[in-house]
């Protein structure tokens, strides 16, 4: 889960979608603020949950973006977490998603520490396994994939220490 939830104008009004677009990037940019002041924990809707700094570079643009994400520590692994895209359960994929699979690799900020990790998208069985701890850690993600159902199955992104 991105926590810029999705920036949507009325109608294709361009101006309510650059507005959207300034009130989450605000958002994000408080939300990365507080994590680093805070050594990874942030608060109001997200205290508690696991967060993670993605920096990634834009498949286009190639300008670096940074996204706070909630994340999923690997049981089995201390050098993997997993990602979750889900936009809020919005129809479409996070533009951070697309960045990461098109890049391979990036950046996380995880508490206080950052380091280069390798990128991989998890499919089938264990995809599915990984989403549903997700769902039972935090109910929202079920809300997320009960909204995206028939539309897109929300993918589940491993980040590996490089």
């Amino acid at each position: 889960m991105t926590l810029m939830l999705g920036c949507h104008g009325n109608d294709g009004d361009l101006n309510a979608w650059e507005s959207a677009m300034t009130e989450a990037e605000d958002w994000n940019a408080h939300t990365i603020s507080e994590f680093r002041a805070n050594e990874g924990k942030v608060g109001g809707m997200f205290e508690g949950f696991p967060i993670v700094l993605v920096h990634q570079r834009g498949r286009k643009s190639g300008k670096e973006y940074v996204s706070p994400v909630v994340y999923q520590r690997d049981e089995s692994d201390p050098d993997a977490i997993y990602v979750f895209a889900s936009k809020g359960g919005a129809p479409t994929h996070p533009d951070w998603y697309r960045n990461l699979i098109e890049a391979g690799t990036a950046e996380v900020e995880v508490g206080t520490e950052k380091y280069p990790v390798t990128v991989s998208e998890v499919t089938g069985e264990e995809r599915d396994r990984i989403y549903d701890e997700q769902a039972r850690r935090f109910p929202n993600f079920g809300e997320y994939a009960e909204k995206t159902a028939g539309i897109r199955t929300i993918p589940v992104v491993k980040l590996q220490r490089a």
